[in-house]
């Protein structure tokens, strides 16, 4: 705060003893209660489309390495939720619902990391660009374009984590936690019929919707962090689809010898539920 006023001192010590015999009180409480803890839903909105806009003018190179890093920081929130459900296989077979809130419990770290760190999510990105082609700050051509950069981007960092960082580094390579990434992968991929893996698609990015909405809101990190935990902690402990976790999740359970193809993999599992992804937004 500067002082604008004027003092007939002109030694520190007269202004000392000015001070103490005129003595100031600033209250800042009653400034600060006026500040609303949560942004509301217009300037919601309107901070999510400046954030198209700014990714929009992003360099693609950027974007690409941001979408990188957000699927190796997604990845890191499947691999702790399947360490966790793989080791409790005791307390699965006596209370497996249990196991599943525990498994979501832990996943959402990898989205608070993404946000937190700015970095490029393909399912948040859906929600986002169609926001601003439809205010037109953006044109229609950066939607598609994005999200293909961001898909890519994803991909390649999920890859990387699955083979590099799990794999190939062998730290889950001893039971349960084989069988369980192959049995996981299976769930996934080869299980489903088409519409439940369509239907889980869209319950899954809602939730994630919900997230993206909420953390942009809060006004400081420990609420950004609260915003987002509870809307993925329910949609990875109810089993609704992400595709970029799975991007992870499904190509690791192939490393690790699951039943099934890469073929059948994109053709049952990768198309389907980045269709429901965009069905939803």
């Amino acid at each position: 705060m500067l002082w604008t006023g004027r003092l007939a001192c002109t030694h520190p010590r007269e202004f000392e003893v000015y001070l103490r015999d005129h003595p100031v009180t600033l209250s800042l409480s009653s400034a600060m209660d006026d500040v609303p803890s949560t942004l509301s839903q217009a300037r919601i909105a309107q901070s999510l489309v400046k954030a198209a806009i700014a990714k929009h003018n992003d360099r693609y190179e950027n974007v690409f390495l941001k979408a990188v890093a957000a699927g190796a920081m997604l990845s890191f929130g499947g691999l702790l939720s399947e360490v966790l459900s793989a080791g409790a296989s005791g307390l699965t077979q006596s209370n497996p619902g249990i196991v599943k809130v525990l498994g979501g419990f832990v996943f959402p770290v990898g989205l608070v990391m993404i946000v937190l760190q700015g970095f490029e999510l393909l399912t948040s990105n859906m929600m986002t660009f169609p926001m601003a082609v439809i205010k037109k700050e953006i044109p229609w051509w950066s939607l598609p374009l994005n999200w293909v950069i961001v898909l890519f981007g994803n991909l390649v960092g999920s890859l990387f984590t699955a083979a590099i960082l799990v794999h190939y580094s062998a730290i889950v390579s001893t039971e349960p936690y084989i069988s369980y990434i192959q049995t996981f992968a299976l769930h996934k991929a080869a299980d489903p019929h088409w519409h439940q893996i369509f239907l889980r698609g869209i319950g899954c990015n809602w939730l994630v919707s919900v997230a993206i909405w909420q953390a942009t809101g809060a006004r400081e990190t420990i609420s950004k962090i609260f915003a987002i935990w509870i809307p993925i902690w329910i949609f990875v402990a109810c089993g609704f689809d992400h595709v970029v976790a799975n991007m992870f999740s499904v190509p690791l359970g192939i490393m690790f010898g699951a039943d099934l193809t890469v073929a059948a993999y994109i053709r049952k599992y990768g198309f389907q539920s980045i269709h429901c992804s965009f069905t939803y937004y």
